[in-house]
């Protein structure tokens, strides 16, 4: 599925290049090369990580933020109905937050290594990511990225669910509601699940910031990215 989609990533590239040409070589004083607008890209998605996935490193920065906030598995929901029907609702609500705390402290430590990602990323098709949608950028970089940085964060999720308890808390939680009677075990992995969600989280994330620079010349805060996404406004 990833090569199809990076395949007819590549076939769009092909069609769009000499339109974006045309474009570039009637702005005054001539184009920019693609290095230029490859770096302009990168620097749009360190801008993304620096204001907007490090706020999800804070406290609370998942948990209260409506855009990434952690919501219970399918599985655990009901845990949490029958949890909450029995006066047990003081429980669901720590364990949905210790998900959230999970996700919260693993950016913390795995941030470092997605801005490596983003840095070891070529643009070769940067001409076309200029000229997509408010979402062209990221879209690129989670089907370039997903698989590894899934790869490097499930440990850091897998260590900081011990870290905050999660994993105890909601072993307690599991084996109450499996002993109730007329309930069907459950026993999901919780590992997996919040590591997916919290690198949705990051990906939102910086498509929110990818959004604003493209829309508001304000949030353009260097030469570079001025001058970059001065093309996608002219075009």
């Amino acid at each position: 599925m990833l090569r199809k989609l990076v395949m007819i990533c590549f076939l769009v590239i092909l069609s769009s290049c000499a339109e974006l040409q045309g474009v570039v070589n009637q702005l005054p004083g001539g184009g920019l090369s693609d290095e230029q607008i490859a770096a302009g890209l990168q620097q749009a998605l360190q801008q993304g990580i620096d204001q907007q996935v490090s706020k999800l490193a804070l406290e609370d920065g998942f948990y209260k933020n409506e855009l990434v906030k952690i919501l219970l598995p399918e599985e655990l929901q009901k845990v949490d109905r029958t949890l909450r029907d029995i006066g047990l609702g003081h429980l669901a609500d720590e364990g949905l937050v210790l998900l959230n705390r999970a996700a919260e402290d693993a950016v913390s430590e795995a941030t470092p290594v997605f801005i490596e990602a983003v840095k070891g990323i070529t643009f070769q098709d940067a001409r076309n990511i200029l000229l997509g949608d408010d979402r062209a950028a990221t879209q690129y970089l989670t089907t370039a990225t997903n698989d590894a940085l899934y790869t490097k964060f499930e440990p850091v999720i897998n260590s900081s669910l011990k870290k905050v308890r999660a994993d105890e808390v909601w072993e307690r939680l599991i084996t109450r509601y499996n002993s109730l009677p007329l309930t069907q075990d459950v026993n999901p992995d919780l590992t997996d699940y919040v590591t997916k969600e919290a690198l949705n989280g990051v990906y939102t994330m910086i498509a929110v910031e990818e959004k604003e620079i493209r829309n508001k010349i304000s949030a353009r805060t260097t030469e570079l990215l001025r001058k970059v996404f001065a093309l996608q406004d002219k075009s």
